[in-house]
């Protein structure tokens, strides 16, 4: 009872994608697929064919067969199933049923086939968990790229402070200069007032008087406002009426044009770019990060109700430099019933349950510095909470899918409690394999249809008391309504379920209380609605 090979050949016998659960040779598997055009006979109704060996269990798909290959022991009806399930999938990861749409997905068909058929056998799953199976997505990696990507920001940002900076020392170089030039020429009009004061008294006394006022006027000559290599005054001074223009008549940066380049934008106002330098002010690293996160995991029912609720907290630690390690942390914490605590092995458990202090057993010892496994730091302090309870729901989902005529139109509700502020909300609908997108009649929010997941991404960048509740509607060809589920969830929140926070960090060798950075957030890590 098992299934030799998964295929989708074409009508003369051509194999466009074929995955082998057993071990065969090439040349086997080739023959029995060229082999099965000439055993399909027309007109007929069933879909299955069998020869001495082995059963060929088919179905058409337009200009293809999809193609199950069992030996002849093998239930049929188990064969059945699987095909219909293969049918299900190869729409949702193909554009179009032809050869060539066919190849260009050949290897998301695989992995897809991988996923409903192990060693020959038939696995229990469903389309979503397939999809969701092959596309491995990782909050972790998410995580690590907001990371990256805000380490890029920040770089970039020092980047346009480094470039407005120098952007400013040329245009206070500039004006030096000007200003040199300026003292040249007040230097240069005393010498020929003076000069003249003696020109006019030489000549009351004889002929040489003129001599001694050429004289001076060559000197003047050697205070020209012309020096050699600089142009004049007037040649740079600006026309009345526009006002200096820096950085007009200068040669663009180039680094802002690098910057240009990458997409950034760049202020061309040079002036207003020098503002913006003097007052921002250069970003400090805190050599101590406290971070307490919570990761969210709620499966709620689409008729109402709370399958599980669970809530996974952390309280981590990271230090930047090893001389900043001798610390202890101390906390509050609320009533916080229905938690359950775990702190790291190292950390002093008695300080903590006294005093509320994380600090280490062998106090003479720092906390670890520099980069850890975790991107978060140490955790020092481990946190769960599981319940039932419909009320710490903070997003609820209502979906109605109903069918009238040949379509069918999706009403989806979603009601935030006063918990939480939500940000960047995403709610994902899926949808059975279609042709055109859906139409959206309404939605409070923004909206994207992602053909290639078959998917309907609801967005919505805050939730709070001023939008509680939001509503969207939208009609697609008629369909199973479990078709549109599971519903899937994600958002971030500043709060916690778990009341605790840091109130000081402690130096345990004396001295000032060292500086810290300190932040919360609530992200989801599994949210659906089934």
């Amino acid at each position: 009872m098992v299934v030799l090979a998964a295929s989708i050949i074409t009508k003369t016998g051509k194999a466009l994608v074929s995955r082998q659960f057993v071990d065969m040779s090439r040349i086997r598997i080739e023959g029995l697929l060229a082999a099965f055009p000439k055993l399909v006979g027309i007109g007929k109704q069933h879909t299955y064919v069998e020869t001495e060996n082995v059963r060929y269990v088919y179905q058409p798909m337009e200009a293809l067969y999809l193609l199950l290959v069992t030996n002849k022991q093998s239930n049929i009806l188990e064969d059945l199933e699987t095909l219909r399930m293969l049918s299900k999938l190869v729409p949702e990861y193909s554009e179009s049923l032809d050869e060539e749409g066919i190849c260009k997905t050949a290897f998301e068909l695989i992995f897809a086939f991988d996923e409903v058929i192990a060693i020959g056998h038939k696995e229990s799953v469903t389309i979503a968990q397939v999809k969701q199976y092959c596309e491995m997505e990782s909050h972790e990696e998410r995580l690590h790229k907001l990371i990256m990507q805000s380490k890029i920001n920040e770089t970039k940002d020092v980047m346009k402070r480094k470039a407005s900076e120098i952007d400013k020392s040329k245009i206070e170089r500039n004006r030096g200069d000007k200003g040199g030039i300026m003292s040249l020429q007040s230097a240069a009009s005393s010498r020929l007032e003076n000069g003249f004061g003696d020109l006019s008294i030489s000549s009351g006394g004889g002929g040489f008087g003129s001599n001694t006022g050429y004289g001076s006027s060559l000197d003047l000559d050697s205070f020209s406002t012309k020096p050699k290599g600089r142009p004049s005054s007037a040649a740079t001074a600006p026309s009345k009426g526009l006002g200096m223009q820096l950085g007009k008549t200068q040669k663009a940066n180039q680094f802002l044009e690098s910057l240009k380049a990458e997409g950034e934008v760049i202020v061309e106002d040079v002036q207003s770019v020098v503002g913006q330098s003097r007052g921002s002010v250069p970003m400090a690293t805190d050599p101590i990060t406290i971070t307490v996160e919570e990761k969210l995991n709620v499966v709620l029912k689409r008729d109402g109700g709370v399958n599980n609720l669970e809530v996974q907290g952390t309280l981590a630690l990271q230090i930047l430099q090893k001389e900043d390690g001798f610390i202890q942390v101390q906390i509050e914490s609320g009533e916080n019933k229905g938690f359950q605590f775990k702190t790291h092995p190292n950390i002093n458990k008695d300080l903590f349950s006294n005093e509320n202090l994380l600090g280490l057993k062998d106090p003479s010892r720092p906390f670890p510095a520099g980069p850890t496994g975790d991107a978060l730091g140490v955790g020092l302090v481990k946190w769960r909470m599981q319940s039932a309870e419909e009320s710490l729901v903070p997003l609820s989902i209502n979906c109605w899918p109903s069918i009238s005529g040949g379509e069918t139109y999706v009403n989806i509700e979603y009601e935030a409690s006063n918990m939480f502020d939500l940000h960047n909300v995403m709610i994902s609908i899926p949808l059975p394999a279609l042709r055109d997108p859906p139409t959206v009649n309404q939605a409070d929010g923004d909206w994207r249809y992602d053909s290639r997941r078959s998917v309907v991404d609801w967005t919505i960048l805050l939730i709070d008391n001023s939008n509680p509740s939001g509503s969207m509607e939208f009609v697609v060809p008629k369909a199973d309504p479990s078709s549109f589920f599971p519903i899937e969830v994600r958002f971030t929140a500043a709060q916690t379920f778990c009341d605790i926070k840091v109130t000081s960090v402690v130096p345990t060798k004396g001295g000032a209380p060292p500086k810290f950075a300190y932040r919360t957030q609530l992200i989801t890590d599994n949210y659906q609605v089934i």
